[in-house]
């Protein structure tokens, strides 16, 4: 094979992983992000039919996260958890969320919504 055909060859198949690898990573952000929004979902839908007090509600997010950190590891901690709530709360509709936008997009915006107190 003459070294151009190779050429050839290989950036088609390099182009093929690459194409790949970007679609692999979009899906991945799109499940994380819906993951992520449907877990918020369930803790506040949990918290009204409860209608918790906010020293319970901090116990229920704390052993929650205790919980899913030890069997799914970490990405599950009590602040991350807050977020999903909050993420909820902001997007209580799923066609409202862009899954363009990454997870840590999102956290970005909620620090940043904390930080200028919108």
């Amino acid at each position: 094979m003459a070294l151009e055909q190779f050429q050839t060859l290989y950036d088609k198949v390099k182009a093929l992983v690459q194409d790949s690898q970007r679609s692999a990573r979009k899906h991945v952000n799109h499940l994380m992000v819906l993951t992520y929004w449907s877990i918020g979902e369930i803790i506040c839908e949990d918290e009204l039919q409860e209608q918790v007090r906010a020293k319970y509600g901090d116990e229920v997010i704390k052993t929650l996260s205790e919980r899913l950190t030890n069997e799914f590891g970490k990405g599950f901690d009590e602040r991350n958890l807050r977020n999903m709530k909050q993420f909820y709360r902001v997007f209580p509709i799923w066609n409202s969320v862009s899954t363009e936008l990454t997870w840590t997009h999102y956290r970005h915006l909620f620090l940043t919504a904390r930080v200028f107190r919108f």
